[in-house]
């Protein structure tokens, strides 16, 4: 009996287990309708429209990232053809004294020179063009040297070998190599820095001034110097001053004992040593150290005051400003008339930033820098604007409100230091109609259209003057024309060069962000599919939110005989081509 019920119990037991599992496949099944396309969803029609807008343009091919504003002059070209500026023309440089390394003499040409400077170029690279006459430069002087160093240089695009085997990931790279092993190059791209650096890795970070004529030699050449004022060139002072060159490798460090070349560099020669000072070809042209005279207290102080206030955008300065590890920004946008009222101002506001903000003077109606410069950052019309950047890593800007007045640009500038500002955004004015088959966002109605909780939001990031972004128009255009009737899902797109907004960051133009409904508080999708109407059909009936199902349009029917191609209206209008 007690068998005969075990057995009974087991048959019972299988029999719910069957209907259990039974009833969650069915539930499954009935939950993953909608996520992707049914095998027996005729999508013909699409594919037509694919056919039709078919090109010979690689949707993939290498597109710039323009996200960041120093590659500004990477995009000289395309500036000219949309931004209404000249394109920027690189003067000639004479590169006599630098050498062209291949892949055939480049080992041989390393192992017979102890100390070889190497730069990793490509053609096109606009900072390459930049670095060309400072590099050419260097390697003049420095071929002057006891310890002779040697500049060269390799296109990397040419000599891709060469390129894989040194890891080159961007261009300019610059590698220094002593006895074969290789360092990379940290400084700046100037002539001066590159000089300062190698020379300080050649040979002793401390030099000694014995002379008033040594002194004058100095002063004339050299834009920034250190002098320390001892009692003597050995001994712990020396030490610690030698250890603070170290540190800082773009300035030369310099000694002296004698009151006649303390005077000459404006340090009172009854002064109790050791004293020190900063000079620079600047509009603040010195600057004295008070601290205890140790290694760290001087690198300290030169760091804070080896910059002037404020550089001045140009080209030449654009490296000093891009490649500086003060990254946090205080830039003033005025043309060159109000500069004469508003930046003496800035200048002295400066003052209370040195080594926390690097100040940047931008003169607007300059069209070589200045106006690119100022459509990146959004900045429009005349009227002169303090902003504050917080550099390419995380590229937020911020607008001052207000009077460019002293205490309220020294307010500003300490705010943003203590992150309590609000980020500016630069936005096209929000359209009067917007009830197009692709919706039209810019960076004030962003929150409207792209984050509204209710809704799967398709956003392209594009760029008027993109190749890659007009080949995809006519396709983003069909898609948008064919899912218009879906009210959860909206098709969108967004002019990246005049608009922003810290939730969709553009890796090049275009990008395809999805945004799915309920979850916008999470990054978006990044899409990543083939640029075909399709595709992207396929893309959103897996990703979206909302289910939909976009059925096939139907043919409208004609009496027998009728021209199939012409409307009641007598227009010519083959319905087959509008899908």
């Amino acid at each position: 009996m007690a068998v005969k019920s075990a057995l009974v119990f087991s048959i019972l037991l299988l029999l719910f287990v069957s209907v259990l599992t039974t009833s969650f496949a069915s539930e499954t099944v009935e939950k993953g309708k909608g996520s992707e396309v049914e095998e027996d969803e005729d999508l013909s029609f699409l594919e037509e429209d694919d056919a039709a807008s078919s090109s010979h343009h690689d949707p993939y091919a290498q597109y710039h990232n323009y996200e960041n504003y120093d590659d500004l002059e990477d995009n000289d070209s395309g500036a000219a053809e949309d931004g209404g500026y000249e394109a920027y023309t690189p003067p000639a440089v004479d590169e006599a004294d630098v050498v062209v390394l291949k892949e055939s003499n480049f080992s041989d040409f390393i192992a017979k020179n102890k100390y070889v400077m190497v730069e990793f170029y490509a053609p096109w690279c606009g900072h390459c063009q930049a670095l060309a006459p400072e590099y050419a430069a260097a390697a003049t002087e420095l071929k002057q040297e006891e310890e002779k160093v040697v500049l060269a240089k390799v296109d990397a695009t040419e000599e891709s070998d060469l390129g894989q085997k040194y890891d080159i990931q961007g261009f300019p790279t610059v590698y220094f190599f002593v006895d074969g092993i290789h360092t990379p190059y940290p400084g700046q791209r100037t002539k001066e820095a590159i000089v300062t650096w190698v020379k300080k890795k050649i040979g002793p970070g401390l030099n000694n001034i014995t002379t008033v004529e040594e002194a004058e030699q100095i002063l004339a050449t050299e834009s920034k110097l250190v002098l320390g004022f001892l009692d003597a060139f050995v001994g712990a002072a020396s030490e610690e001053l030698a250890a603070a060159s170290k540190l800082e490798e773009d300035v030369n460090f310099y000694q002296t004992t004698s009151s006649d070349v303390a005077k000459l560099f404006q340090i009172d020669p009854q002064v109790k040593r050791p004293a020190l000072v900063i000079i620079k070809k600047e509009d603040e042209k010195i600057n004295h150290f008070s601290g205890q005279f140790t290694k760290s207290a001087i690198s300290e102080f030169v760091y804070k005051n080896k910059l002037p206030l404020v550089t001045n955008f140009t080209r030449d300065s654009a490296p000093l400003i891009f490649e500086n590890p003060i990254k946090n920004q205080l830039l003033l946008f005025a043309t060159a008339n109000d500069s004469e009222k508003f930046l003496p101002t800035f200048q002295e506001a400066a003052k209370a930033f040195k080594g926390k903000l690097l100040c940047v003077y931008v003169e607007m109606d300059n069209k070589d820098v200045g106006k690119p410069v100022s459509d990146y950052f959004g900045v429009q019309g005349d009227a002169p604007r303090v902003l504050a950047y917080t550099g390419n890593e995380d590229a937020r800007k911020f607008l001052l409100e207000g009077d460019l007045t002293l205490s309220n640009i020294k307010l500003f500038g300490e705010k943003f230091l203590e992150d309590d500002l609000k980020p500016f955004y630069k936005s096209d004015p929000v359209p009067e109609k917007n009830d197009g088959d692709v919706k039209i966002v810019v960076g004030k109605n962003f929150d409207e259209i792209v984050l509204d909780e209710s809704k799967d939001v398709l956003l392209e990031i594009y760029a008027p003057w993109c190749g890659h972004c007009q080949t995809l128009e006519p396709i983003y255009n069909k898609l948008g024309k064919h899912l218009r009737g879906i009210d959860s899902l909206v098709i969108a797109k967004m002019d990246g060069t005049t608009n922003e907004h810290h939730r969709a960051k553009a890796d090049g133009f275009p990008t395809l962000l999805f945004f799915p409904a309920g979850n916008k508080s999470f990054d978006p999708i990044t899409v990543d599919t083939d640029r075909t109407v399709v595709a992207f059909y396929k893309f959103l009936k897996k990703h979206a939110t909302n289910p939909f199902k976009l059925q096939k349009p139907a043919l409208s029917t004609q009496p027998k005989g009728s021209d199939a191609t012409t409307s009641d209206d007598g227009s010519s209008k083959d319905l087959k081509d509008e899908l």
